[in-house]
């Protein structure tokens, strides 16, 4: 792989994988998924699974990666030739795809609520937020445009390449997240009211423990890491082998927890103090969260700051999505990068218009009772992602040379057997036993 398409540093591979996993998941579902189980008692299983099973995949991932060469597709071809294995980046190519055709929409959203609020639109004397978030993703010209330009913003960080592109975006993206969300969480924690936020999120309640809640932690934690469609595996493939992988995993995993402690305290703190519901679902983000600072001194301002944050966090987490589709066609095909990054964007945003009008005009097609976005949000989060976590999982343990599995889990780093065994214990008996579990649980089996 040429010397421009790798890493300049590991601090610059850290904080693009970190970008990565910090998307919808860490700062939108998160913070309403722990409202409706429990609170504090999600987040110590959360936290515990994050650990236990989200850090032993992305190991695995950047293992694969790395010790191929190659992005997602070619790295399965490589390392197991002429055989079905090679299917497992392709499934991990599509999954991005028709992951990107609903996420650019809600990407869109984001980007267009976090204009109004830099404005003063959003919060305003006698505001019905359900009403505005209605208006904004039933109208077609306004979701489209949102769609156009959060698309044509990724589009620009993926033709500068990898250290010019995505490594630089997320030095400068990846800080400023963490400094708005101390600034708003500083403001959220001296609220009046807001200790009983805090309580509810941090302290473990075990009278809130049910088996739901436990499996929800158990999905939340293992794919907020952005593994399972081998995006961290292209990922890996640019590392140099001066990165000890166990620690860059790690250093990942760390981040995306304490943004997920971050956003917990943002939001909580808010939400009790001014008397709502924690438990409200994906409203949280544009209908509640809107209602909440309108009722604090300077609420547009630090609505406006949550929503910079929130529309940073999705924004690195695209950059992964659609380098994976890039990197796949670019090894395929004799087209600059450049090229293969507008026409990749296009077809994402054509894609996407379904997902994008079915809040409006497209709302009354049905596939199994649901709307193209929520049937499409079904199949990609409830079907090919724990499929594609399955199949790396299994890849890894069955399939993957284990010398070189070794050789690089060990590289630029000290030696370390017991870890090293307790890696492969997990990932051998563990996480396939539990990805079973949660893809069966997603499918109302158990």
């Amino acid at each position: 792989m040429a010397q421009d398409n790798k890493w300049s540093s590991k601090a610059g591979f850290i904080l693009a994988s970190a970008g990565a996993a910090i998307g919808l998941g860490a700062i939108w579902k998160f913070p309403y998924v722990t409202g409706m189980n429990g609170g504090g008692i999600f987040l110590l299983f959360f936290i515990a699974f994050t650990l236990l099973l989200g850090l032993p995949m992305l190991i695995s991932e950047f293992i694969v990666g790395r010790g191929s060469g190659k992005e997602a597709v070619s790295a399965y071809e490589k390392l197991a030739p002429n055989s079905l294995w090679t299917l497992v980046g392709k499934i991990g190519v599509l999954g991005c795809f028709l992951l990107l055709s609903f996420y650019s929409v809600v990407g869109g959203w984001v980007l267009i609520y976090t204009i109004m609020s830099m404005f003063g639109y959003v919060i305003h004397g006698g505001a019905d937020y359900a009403t505005t978030f209605q208006l904004v993703t039933e109208s077609p010209w306004i979701t489209l445009l949102g769609t156009a330009l959060f698309l044509l913003a990724n589009i620009i960080v993926i033709t500068m390449g990898i250290k010019d592109g995505i490594e630089k975006a997320s030095k400068y993206l990846m800080p400023l997240l963490f400094i708005i969300f101390v600034i708003i969480v500083i403001r959220a924690v001296t609220l009046e009211g807001a200790m009983e936020g805090i309580v509810f999120f941090l302290k473990p309640e075990i009278s809130n423990i049910t088996a739901e809640a436990v499996l929800y932690a158990l999905g939340q934690s293992f794919f907020a890491l952005a593994v399972g469609f081998s995006a961290m595996v292209t990922y890996g493939s640019y590392l140099n082998n001066e990165t000890n992988i166990p620690f860059a995993a790690a250093s990942v995993c760390i981040m995306n927890i304490l943004v997920s402690l971050l956003a917990g305290l943002a939001i909580f703190p808010v939400v009790f103090s001014v008397g709502l519901e924690p438990a409200e679902g994906p409203g949280l983000l544009f209908i509640v969260l809107p209602a909440a600072f309108s009722q604090m001194p300077l609420g547009e301002l630090f609505l406006a700051l949550f929503l910079i944050l929130f529309l940073i966090a999705t924004l690195t987490s695209s950059f992964q999505l659609i380098e994976i589709i890039v990197a796949a066609f670019t090894e395929r095909s004799h087209y600059s990068r450049q090229k293969v990054t507008w026409t990749a964007g296009l077809v994402i945003f054509l894609v996407s218009i379904p997902a994008g009008l079915a809040s409006g005009v497209l709302g009354d097609i049905k596939l199994f009772d649901k709307n193209i976005f929520d049937f499409t949000d079904y199949l990609v989060s409830n079907i090919l992602l724990p499929l594609g976590a399955l199949l790396i999982a299994l890849f890894v343990v069955l399939r993957m040379d284990r010398t070189l599995i070794r050789e690089q889990f060990n590289l630029a780093g000290r030696r370390s057997a017991s870890f090293y065994q307790i890696w492969w214990v997990l990932m051998r008996y563990i996480v396939p036993v539990t990805i079973i579990i949660v893809f069966l649980n997603t499918l109302g089996i158990i």
